[in-house]
């Protein structure tokens, strides 16, 4: 499990760079993914990995290089410390765990996105993202969707959408460092309307994912 989003916090020193407002949108982090990913990290008894660094700080979702690593002008030095102090060290904690796993490992991260985005409005509730050409990575999400069907049949869930299953990320990453055969990797996207709304009917649908994701994992 991991949850590279999980949080909007920022060190008392970078505190001026952001509005409290920016760091609460869906910009500065992805509000429920946490709480998701500590259930499902529960249930299963899988390690989660997770940051509640802010985005805009810096991105822990994207490959090292990658130009939205960084939001902000920074300095070399300042970048370079940042880093070593959140990016690298999350990186090589998820790496490790996958190495030293003696069977095929299925990596879920977990996100959320936000209900309307550069003025459409999103219908998905919950996207599955994975690579098509992985055929694990299909069939895993094909018996997750089957068993969502079942203990939801309102609930809208969708392949690679509202993103694309393949794009730079953590477990594309993953991807590339692991065979088909050695990694499973699966991105979870939940509207950020359920996290936002009515306790109850946020607390039902983790609930449902869990439970669905146990029967799809035959651990239930």
């Amino acid at each position: 499990m991991s949850c590279e989003h999980g949080g909007n916090r920022v060190p008392p020193r970078f505190g001026m760079c952001f509005s409290n407002r920016t760091l609460d949108t869906h910009r500065g982090w992805d509000p429920g993914a946490l709480s998701l990913a500590r259930d499902i990290a529960r249930a299963t008894g899988a390690p989660l990995f997770h940051s509640t660094i802010s985005r805009l700080l810096v991105e822990l979702n994207r490959p090292l290089g990658h130009p939205q690593v960084f939001h902000l002008e920074l300095s070399e030095p300042v970048r370079e410390n940042l880093l070593r102090r959140y990016y690298l060290p999350y990186w090589r904690a998820i790496e490790t765990a996958i190495r030293k796993a003696r069977r095929r490992v299925v990596h879920l991260s977990v996100h959320s996105f936000t209900p309307r985005f550069r003025g459409v409005t999103r219908a998905t509730d919950v996207g599955l993202l994975f690579d098509p050409r992985r055929p694990a990575e299909t069939a895993f999400c094909r018996r997750w969707e089957r068993e969502l069907a079942k203990a939801n049949p309102k609930l809208r869930v969708r392949d690679n959408d509202p993103y694309a299953g393949v794009h730079p990320s953590v477990v594309q990453s993953m991807r590339e460092r692991f065979s088909r055969s050695r990694y499973v990797g699966i991105q979870v996207e939940v509207n950020q309307r359920f996290a936002r709304g009515a306790e109850a009917r946020w607390r039902t649908l983790r609930a449902q994912l869990v439970a669905s994701l146990l029967r799809a994992m035959h651990l239930q």
